[in-house]
């Protein structure tokens, strides 16, 4: 018999701490991603954040749940992300995944988006019938440097004993792509970059009150979900380290001194992504920035869904080495698409969802 247990923000820290948790024979949750996810601002004391399934007492499987906030006017209205959906390869075919799913639908209400999802995972949220999709994102892909060694063994296993001459290879082509770099032509842009974001900041961001604002990022910044290390965790299915994960909090200011962009940077193994970008100008200093912060920090990849800002990347005065489309997709439960006004953009940026965790 299938049971289900959910946890809110008290219980999933008693859980973390406790031996039941350091007993399961997988990790449903890593330390420090419970602990942030407890810090949520939208996540209220009575939130479900993890649900797990146990099959006479075993743990089975699990799904992680991401309370946030879509403002329709001046009214916020709570909904949840999906995050982390897991079933152990030893309790398949028991509906459990179905049964979780059930669950959260329960505990939110059926208001329940879900982003950057896998095929397989896509494939299970259609057979519910429960998902509607909504307008995607589609975005822009950027490569700045080659990475042989990894792509052609990743799509061609037969490779992988080439691997030494790729190496030589990309060593040999970003080389000089970095010796170029050193004598092309800089503009003076007045910025600044930090890991946290000050008063200064918090103001501005007042202009753009339907989206994140100084305590939502704050959180994120000070809690991530992947922390830097070269070991996996033991027994967890997700991402929870990795080599190389920073965040950067970026300022602009024009010739007076004053504001007038601000972004969240956050890379990863050398891959850029711009979870968070707002303007009161055209992005022309913020382009000339990014293109120094990439030089600088030998960025392989930028995948960014800011139009503006892409289409200022896509110009032949940006340097790359090449470009192709990306897409993201949405999935809004059709409980949560009546709730909504015809017609409904919900802004997304970049970040949004748990992206800009990952």
């Amino acid at each position: 018999m299938i049971t289900l247990k959910c946890f809110n923000k008290k219980d999933l820290e008693e859980l973390v701490r406790s031996e039941e948790y350091k007993s399961y024979d997988f990790l449903p949750i890593t330390m420090h991603r419970a602990l942030s996810q407890i810090k949520n601002p939208h996540a209220s004391e009575h939130d479900i954040l993890l649900t797990l399934a146990f099959e006479d007492h075993r743990l089975a499987g699990y799904l992680g749940t991401f309370p946030d906030e879509l403002r329709i006017g001046n009214q916020p209205l709570k909904y949840a992300w999906l995050s982390t959906l897991f079933v152990n390869e030893n309790f398949r075919g028991k509906r459990i995944a179905q049964q979780l799913l059930e669950k959260v639908f329960e505990q939110y209400d059926e208001k329940i988006a879900i982003t950057e999802f896998t095929k397989e995972a896509e494939s299970l949220y259609a057979k519910t019938k429960k998902f509607d999709y909504i307008a995607p994102k589609i975005g822009k892909r950027f490569y700045f440097r080659t990475d042989f060694e990894t792509l052609v063994p990743h799509k061609k296993p037969q490779f992988s004993s080439l691997k030494p001459a790729f190496r030589v290879t990309d060593f040999l082509v970003n080389t000089s792509l970095s010796f170029q770099a050193k004598f092309a032509r800089k503009r003076n842009t007045n910025y600044t970059i930090s890991t946290n974001i000050d008063e200064e900041s918090e103001k501005f961001l007042e202009q753009f009150p339907l989206h994140r604002n100084a305590e939502i990022l704050r959180w994120i910044m000070q809690n991530p979900w992947i922390l830097e290390g070269n070991e996996p965790e033991k027994d967890y299915q997700f991402s929870s380290f990795s080599k190389e994960f920073k965040y950067y909090w970026v300022k602009i200011f024009d010739e007076n001194k004053r504001v007038k962009t601000v972004a969240l940077l956050q890379t990863r193994n050398l891959h850029l992504k711009i979870p968070y970008l707002f303007a009161v100008d055209h992005l022309d200093d913020f382009t000339h920035f990014l293109e120094q912060f990439i030089n600088e920090k030998n960025i392989k990849t930028l995948i960014s869904y800011h139009d503006n800002l892409n289409e200022k990347l896509s110009s032949k005065a940006f340097p790359k080495l090449y470009q192709k489309q990306a897409e993201r997709r949405y999935l809004f439960h059709k409980e949560l698409v009546k709730g909504l006004p015809e017609d409904y953009d919900p802004n997304f940026q970049d970040g949004d969802g748990d992206p800009v965790f990952t």
